[in-house]
């Protein structure tokens, strides 16, 4: 029995071996790994910061919703082109961004030139993501959305005001207006923004593109360009008003042409620009603004 016991033990490492391999094992953990901190990020984000969310930073948010959407939907009806109300959204966005205490970088090919049309086409990981690119696009903008938002007061009121675009996804046939409104403002110059996820990834991972996602892109042959936004399903994740105050990065790539493509090449665009989009996500974070 002493024989068969002492041949199944593991042979022993010398004791220097054994404190090397666990330098090296700590050396390879992340900075950021959540096995790393602990600790940290439990202090970082835990009731305090639960506390500040719920009673400071989400009722200040809902002011600046109702105060500003309701002087908005008011000078709508003097509005024709939805420019005055885009006015009114990047300033209820920057409000927001300067209340929720994340500053954020913008990073990549940030020229934004709009002399012929472009669609962008942008990450959604949180109901935060709609302020940043409102601040941080510097230029007038018309948004593709699904119809179910026309639901929530003010926004629902403000979205369908203002000239955006309504998508019907589970009846296409009712978008055909929308559709063709807004290839026509497309190729006059307005640029558009789209989430090819269809709406917000419930877990953080980049979903799969919805089908015909970039048909007015092709429609119009316009430049698509890939919008990485990171960190921002940390920063408020679906089903839950706890706002994690936090740096933020907007990763613009570079445009991608659909010159000469027809609708038989939707997939192969759509591959491309998801890809595109992934190879922003996984590139390492930038340390200049």
């Amino acid at each position: 029995m002493n024989n068969i016991a002492t041949t199944a033990e593991p042979e022993r490492e010398p004791e220097n071996d054994r404190g090397q391999l666990r330098s090296e094992a700590a050396s390879e953990t992340p900075a950021w790994s959540s096995s790393a901190l602990p600790q940290e990020c439990a202090k970082r984000h835990g009731w305090p910061s639960r506390l500040r969310s719920y009673f400071i930073l989400a009722p200040l948010i809902w002011v600046y919703t109702v105060v500003l959407g309701t002087i908005s939907l008011t000078l709508s009806f003097l509005d024709r082109d939805g420019g005055l109300q885009h006015k009114f959204a990047r300033l209820w966005s920057k409000l927001v961004m300067k209340t929720i205490l994340s500053p954020v970088k913008v990073t990549g090919s940030t020229d934004f030139d709009n002399s012929k049309p472009k669609v962008y086409a942008v990450t959604h990981a949180s109901a935060l993501d709609i302020p940043i690119l409102y601040v941080y696009l510097p230029f007038q903008f018309r948004i593709v959305f699904k119809s179910e938002l026309l639901a929530y007061p003010f926004v629902g009121w403000h979205l369908k005001r203002s000239g955006q675009v309504c998508i019907n996804q589970q009846n296409p046939a009712a978008s055909i207006g929308a559709v063709k409104s807004a290839l026509r403002s497309l190729r006059k110059g307005m640029p558009l923004v789209i989430f090819p996820e269809g709406g917000r990834t419930p877990n953080g991972q980049l979903q799969p593109f919805l089908p015909g996602a970039f048909f007015l892109a092709i429609k119009a042959e316009a430049d698509i360009v890939p919008i990485a936004l990171v960190d921002t399903f940390d920063l408020l994740p679906m089903n839950t008003y706890h706002i994690k105050c936090q740096s933020l990065e907007v990763r613009v790539g570079d445009p991608i042409s659909t010159a000469g493509l027809t609708v038989r090449d939707t997939d192969a665009v759509s591959a491309k620009v998801k890809s595109a989009i992934e190879s922003l996500q996984s590139a390492p974070t930038s340390k200049s603004l």
